[in-house]
């Protein structure tokens, strides 16, 4: 990852400190609907704030089009993070430089929050624009990124503004970077792999990334298809990128080389439809009117037996249509199995993408993993194993 400053490396007090947020929270009628990602960011800001120091907070939110849009206001968290952050005083500008901006940091005491509004306001934010940067950083002493969700972005405000300052992770950065490092930079072995979702397509560099890295890639949900097709096996009227087959092939060819052993489904839950939850089944063979949607109890027992001789897991995506009830058991039974073996302190896990933590919420053991990473383009990327210019801006 890297080697990078964190909050203990500066003294702050009398210090202006920009730092870098995500608070692209879901929002509801014009209420914050889940406040994980301002509640996460929280402790970073606090201590800033402990130490004496002006903390100076940016961060995007949706997708205004380098258009300054009401409808895309950071003034809709502010209530949530005054509440996140008290008893430290926080006040809003309706802009991210600026004037306005100049005045408001010259209006600051030590130990106080300022809130800036949406960066992607402006064109040059995404552009990752050295004259943007100069502006943002310009009412600074130091920055700190504690976004690692946009990470995988090389913008003004994660590359262009920590090349202008001295700078540290936050918090929440440095959780991250910590947890990714022992899940794939410096892991405790064997290390196993759970990757599922829908296509293969979407996860071809991520495959071909882990088969050298890991021990155990254990292949499920849509894309597993894709393998089972390549291997021969008939797989009905399931979600299966047959054009994929020589991808698939191929990675099976490289995780023989690497030693990587893969782990597919022996046995299925079939229905004619996502809809058919009655017709739900579990089978061996499957026929040329039934689709797969879920892994059979089998293949759930296989993966957790492998899971218990492994020391680490990296999790991204579900292994079945988990939404559906009918199709939701084996994603839960291997969660509570990963859940079981983390706090027995057998397995160091670590999952994320938004439909694993979706997943894992729903089977009730989110907060039993070793780390949930709720950076979604930015995780699959550091599994891809790419460099993130918001992490190498740091080093």
């Amino acid at each position: 990852m890297g080697n990078f400053k964190t909050l203990k490396d500066y003294d702050f007090k009398g210090k202006r400190v920009l730092v870098r947020a995500d608070l692209n929270v879901p929002v509801k009628d014009g209420k914050v609907a889940d406040t994980t990602r301002i509640d996460r960011f929280a402790p970073t800001a606090k201590e800033i704030a402990a130490k004496g120091g002006k903390v100076i907070i940016v961060s995007h939110f949706g997708r205004p089009e380098g258009q300054k849009n009401p409808a895309f206001s950071l003034k809709v968290v502010y209530d949530n993070l005054k509440k996140a952050l008290a008893p430290v005083p926080l006040t809003f500008v309706d802009d991210c430089i600026g004037p306005k901006v100049d005045e408001a940091v010259a209006k600051m005491k030590d130990g106080e929050a300022l809130l800036l509004e949406n960066l992607r306001f402006y064109p040059e934010e995404e552009k990752n624009d050295p004259s943007f940067a100069l502006a943002l950083t310009k009412n600074a002493d130091i920055y700190v990124d504690d976004a690692f969700s946009t990470a995988h972005r090389a913008h003004a405000s994660t590359d262009g503004a920590a090349r202008l300052l001295p700078n540290a992770a936050g918090h929440l950065m440095e959780e991250e970077l910590t947890a990714l490092d022992k899940a794939l930079g410096n892991p405790a072995r064997p290390v196993a792999a759970i990757v599922g979702g829908a296509k293969i397509s979407t996860k071809l560099d991520l495959l071909g990334n882990l088969v050298e890295k890991v021990n155990v890639l254990i292949i499920g949900g849509g894309m597993a298809n894709t393998f089972l097709y390549a291997k021969g096996t008939d797989v009905g009227t399931s979600l299966c990128e047959k054009d994929m087959a020589p991808n698939a092939k191929a990675i099976i060819a490289k995780a023989k080389e690497k030693g990587c052993e893969i782990v597919l489904p022996s046995d299925f839950v079939v229905a004619k439809s996502l809809e058919d939850e009655q017709g739900a089944k579990v089978v061996k063979v499957i026929h040329d009117d039934e689709m797969i949607l879920d892994i059979g109890p089998e293949s759930v027992q296989d993966i957790i037996a492998k899971l218990k001789t492994c020391k680490t897991l990296i999790w991204n995506g579900p292994v079945g249509a988990f939404e559906t009830p009918a199709f939701a058991k084996g994603t839960f039974a291997v969660a509570k199995a990963v859940a079981d073996l983390t706090k027995e302190g057998k397995l160091l896990s670590v999952a994320g993408g938004g439909d694993t933590v979706s997943a894992l919420k729903k089977a009730g053991v989110i907060g039993d993993m070793s780390y949930v990473s709720t950076a979604g383009g930015a995780f699959l990327e550091w599994m891809e194993g790419k460099t993130l210019p918001g992490v190498k801006a740091l080093s």
